[in-house]
């Protein structure tokens, strides 16, 4: 295969992961956009973390609500804990990797507020860790997984939503998770200030 018919490949292979998505986790997006538009607008925040190409979605997630989306409003508090290097390499060497999310949740969320726990997996331990302390802390749980839903998909509560990926393939599992936190956006921004 040449390069531009791998890059076609490619191409296709990640537009049929998001129509293979849609019906089977737009119902989801929905939910979860409610819950987080309900959550902000009683002055609620959101905690958004993930590993990897994760932590990068978890930081798209909170600059898009922090600073806007796709209209000019207020920003909204969320906060990707997965930014502060010098809190991260601390509690990992202090404690464990493991706890790096956890000790920050158990610190800076509250209850009313949600935790966007993003794993392609469902399998990371710090990520377990987070959303154990989110339900210590009275939160709801919105989890981005992909496969099966590992241990994260298996450990959430009624209240607390998945948006489960049916793909095996990493990458392919990525760019749904952007999708649907662009959704997310859409759905908090035009419930909270209205639009089009």
């Amino acid at each position: 295969m040449d390069p531009h018919e791998r890059v076609a490949h490619l191409f296709h292979e990640s537009i049929h992961a998001k129509q293979d998505a849609l019906d089977r986790i737009a119902p989801d997006i929905v939910r979860a956009g409610r819950a987080m538009a309900r959550a902000l607008g009683e002055e609620r925040k959101i905690l958004a973390c993930g590993n990897g190409g994760s932590a990068a979605d978890a930081q798209h997630f909170s600059s898009e609500l922090l600073n806007r989306f796709e209209m000019d409003r207020p920003g909204l508090p969320a906060i990707a804990i997965t930014t502060d290097t010098s809190t991260l390499t601390s509690v990992a060497n202090d404690a464990t990797f493991e706890e790096v999310f956890r000790r920050q949740i158990r610190a800076l969320g509250q209850s009313g507020d949600i935790l966007l726990a993003i794993s392609t997996s469902g399998g990371s331990g710090n990520i377990l860790a987070a959303r154990h302390a989110a339900a210590e802390r009275g939160m709801q749980v919105v989890a981005l997984t992909g496969r099966d839903g590992g241990a994260l998909g298996g450990s959430l509560g009624s209240d607390d939503v998945e948006i489960r990926v049916p793909h095996e393939t990493t990458a392919r599992i990525q760019e749904v998770h952007l999708l649907a936190i662009h959704c997310l956006c859409d759905l908090i921004d035009r419930t909270l200030f209205g639009g089009g």
